[in-house]
């Protein structure tokens, strides 16, 4: 007997959604959060540990030098919320300071979740562990299990930099939403610095981030059925000074076109498809940002650069007045 036609590929129609509204954008973009499948996560995962991508190393070292003093103001025990946990790279880090009774990892890619999950729970046999797959931009329910702990959010990585101010805003307000008032956050904001090391690191020289960035183009290709030449497109990486942010785009080096569903998407050479953005705060800018989402900043740590911050804040109770 002929051997069974392999299942095809279970396709979020939010995915489908999503990259047929940006491409018919007057300036093509399709959200950052698509770039998250398996392979993407896995890529991603391989940037960090890059020489150009000091991110990752700067606040694992912040928070392993201060890891004392995290735990002191963050306080211990509790359940321990990560938003976009993906590979669960720093998260040891934090388990081992703040030792909570429940952890929470959230990712909207799932395969890579379960997996990061299960080789952390054999580090901690004793640690509940609940992975949820799920887009965190939007409500979603918590395990009742942490219905009576003490909530920390642990947001690392700079990820809130992919989200625009508005949204990022709109972001932190959902985590306080979903947290409740009392709760902490522990979030990392890149910094503003020289444009040199910055472009290096969303535009490396083995080429890493690139087939990250274009593995969006793959994804199309395979999940959606989309028509394209990934070859007719490459990647660049660009400072926007007026808007003080890094932007990843797709870039066609020729005339080509995406065709979706009956539908075709023209590209001139030199026209682009937007795919991420990194925004980079001073302090001011971060406090503001955390303020404007319902967050109280209350304790801060930085490298001695002062290349990335880590801050605490605090679900405070509304206010009636000044």
């Amino acid at each position: 007997m002929p051997e069974a036609a392999a299942p095809a590929p279970t396709v979020d129609p939010a995915f489908r959604a999503d990259v047929k509204r940006g491409l018919a954008q007057p300036e093509p973009a399709v959200p950052a959060r698509w770039l998250y499948d398996t392979r993407g996560s896995e890529l991603f995962d391989a940037i960090t540990r890059l020489d150009e991508y000091y991110p990752t190393r700067t606040e694992t070292a912040i928070m392993r030098d201060n890891a004392a003093a995290i735990a002191a103001a963050a306080g211990k025990g509790g359940a321990l919320i990560e938003f976009g946990a993906g590979s669960v790279t720093k998260t040891p880090l934090m388990l081992d300071a703040l030792e909570p009774d429940h952890y929470v990892p959230i990712d909207i890619s799932g395969d890579y979740l379960r997996a990061s999950a299960a080789e952390l729970q054999q580090d901690h046999p004793d640690l509940a562990i609940d992975p949820i797959e799920a887009d965190f931009t939007k409500p979603f329910d918590l395990p009742d299990e942490i219905a009576g702990l003490e909530r920390i959010g642990f947001f690392p990585g700079s990820t809130i930099g992919n989200f625009v101010p508005r949204s990022a805003a709109d972001l932190l307000r959902t985590f306080r939403d979903i947290l409740r008032d009392g709760s902490k956050l522990l979030i990392g904001m890149d910094r503003i610095k020289d444009l040199d090391r910055l472009r290096a690191a969303y535009d490396d020289r083995d080429g890493v981030t690139a087939a990250f960035n274009k593995n969006l183009l793959t994804r199309m290709q395979r999940e959606l059925g989309a028509e394209l030449d990934p070859d007719a497109f490459v990647h660049e990486a660009r400072w926007n000074e007026m808007l003080g942010r890094i932007e990843m785009h797709l870039v066609a080096v020729r005339d080509t076109a995406i065709a979706l569903d009956g539908e075709r998407f023209a590209f001139a050479r030199g026209d682009s498809i937007h795919t991420e953005n990194s925004h980079k705060y001073g302090p001011r800018g971060a406090r503001c940002l955390l303020l404007a989402g319902g967050w109280t900043p209350t304790h801060e740590w930085t490298d001695p650069a002062g290349d990335f911050a880590f801050i605490l804040a605090e679900a405070q109770p509304n206010r009636f007045a000044p």
